[in-house]
């Protein structure tokens, strides 16, 4: 069955051919040119792929050095599967965010390489304050929270993300 867009002239095939060849498929509305010119479209926005993170106690490398500023980037799918191929993902399901974390964190501190070595000896503050980190980045796009103000009911937005523990 065919359908034709309403008000859009269908065209007739060159082709007698092309006709019977085509009939089985529905054709396509020709594209109609955008109504707005480039200078009335709205700006893009950038799309933001890293965000930055201060741990709540922080990573105490092996020359005691604590540290706490870090960057994690946006997960991609080969992030999220290539772990599930690690032997010690497969052996302990709950090694998997350490595996992730590892690859998804860019930096930390003055750290040259942050992997899941790293990960794995990070204090279980840092670890819980990353998973939340990384879920609220990933699933919902953005680590700002729509509240309402309990004295003037005010509506505003916090940043959730790269706060420390205990602070608004």
């Amino acid at each position: 069955m065919r359908r034709a867009a309403v008000g859009a002239p269908v065209a007739a095939p060159e082709d007698p051919q092309t006709a019977a060849a085509g009939a089985d498929f529905p054709r396509s509305a020709p594209a109609v040119a955008p109504t707005e010119t480039p200078a009335e479209a709205a700006p893009r926005q950038q799309l933001r792929t890293e965000f930055p993170f201060e741990l709540p106690r922080g990573y105490v490398d092996d020359s005691g050095t604590v540290h706490r500023d870090g960057v994690m980037r946006l997960s991609t799918a080969r992030d999220e599967l290539i772990p599930l191929r690690d032997v010690r993902v497969q052996e302990n399901p709950a090694y998997l965010s350490v595996v992730l974390l590892g690859r998804v964190i860019t930096r930390l501190g003055t750290l040259t390489m942050v992997h899941d070595g790293v990960v794995e000896n990070m204090f279980a503050s840092d670890l819980a304050f990353l998973q939340d980190f990384y879920r609220q980045i990933n699933a919902e796009g953005h680590t700002r929270a729509a509240v309402q103000c309990p004295h003037c009911t005010e509506p505003f937005e916090v940043e959730l993300g790269g706060s420390r523990l205990g602070e608004s």
